[in-house]
């Protein structure tokens, strides 16, 4: 599939990598990049060789938000419709089946830092810096603080959308909006490597996993226990469960069925 702000290639030992390629200006989302990552999001959530998706930023950032250039002479409804749009690649992420990791460097703000935070996991350059900076121009990121909020708790969330502050990636990491902080040099290879690690887990597991988590989330607390048994339950009837028992108790590695 061709792209105009997007590289996407896959199946390489079932990673897909979808890299924002609108380097000059800093990765910012307009309509057609919005549009262009929900498709290769989707394209990838139903390619059997690619378990894993790594997205990632060309240039000297991840993604630095909206491209204001968009923003002037809209209505109050076409500014609704286009704000939807914009985070429709947020929203597409927790509905997929495969896991997203997001690969951050320079600079992941606003709608980039909202990008980052809906992912399933991130590793970051230990230079990255990251805020919903939207606030310093007249505006707010009450779109992006949403994954953010579920990261790091409704006081932080707060202080970085009224704020509009950057903070480094070792922060970010101890606030929970970071799962590895890498030096920038390495930061290419460390992401594959994680992707590639967790693309050899059981894809179904994995895949069940996640679903599970996100339909769980927001249940209550018994209720949670009960959809995640169920789907435990499932999981114990597919042959990859019985496989991975198999193979571990033989010592040797897996074979996925994939059913």
């Amino acid at each position: 599939m061709a792209y105009t702000h997007l590289i996407a290639t896959g199946g390489e030992r079932f990673v897909g990598t979808i890299t924002l390629n609108r380097p000059d200006h800093l990765n910012t989302f307009n309509s057609l990049l919005a549009t262009e990552l929900t498709r290769a999001l989707l394209a990838m959530d139903g390619d059997p060789a690619v378990r894993v998706v790594l997205v990632k930023g060309a240039g000297k950032a991840f993604c630095a938000g909206i491209d204001i250039n968009e923003l002037a002479g809209k209505t109050a409804m076409e500014y609704r419709a286009w704000i939807e749009h914009m985070q429709q690649p947020l929203l597409t992420i927790s509905r997929m089946k495969k896991p997203v990791i997001a690969q951050v460097h320079g600079v992941a703000a606003a709608n980039g830092l909202g990008l980052a935070a809906a992912a399933d996991l991130v590793i970051a350059a230990a230079d990255a810096k990251m805020g919903l900076t939207a606030i310093n121009v007249g505006l707010n990121c009450v779109g992006p603080v949403i994954p953010v909020a579920r990261c790091v708790g409704r006081k932080k969330a707060l202080e970085l959308l009224l704020f509009g502050d950057l903070i480094k990636a070792p922060e970010a990491r101890e606030l929970g909006l970071v799962n590895r902080v890498v030096d920038k040099e390495v930061l290419e290879a460390e992401a594959m490597a994680w992707a590639e690690t967790l693309a050899a887990k059981s894809p179904l597991a994995v895949q069940i996993a996640k679903k599970g988590f996100y339909a769980a989330e927001d249940l209550a607390y018994e209720r949670q226990f009960d959809l995640m048994n169920e789907a435990f339950a499932r999981l114990c009837t597919t042959d990859d469960a019985k496989e991975g028992v198999r193979a571990f108790l033989d010592k040797r590695p897996p074979r996925w069925q994939e059913r």
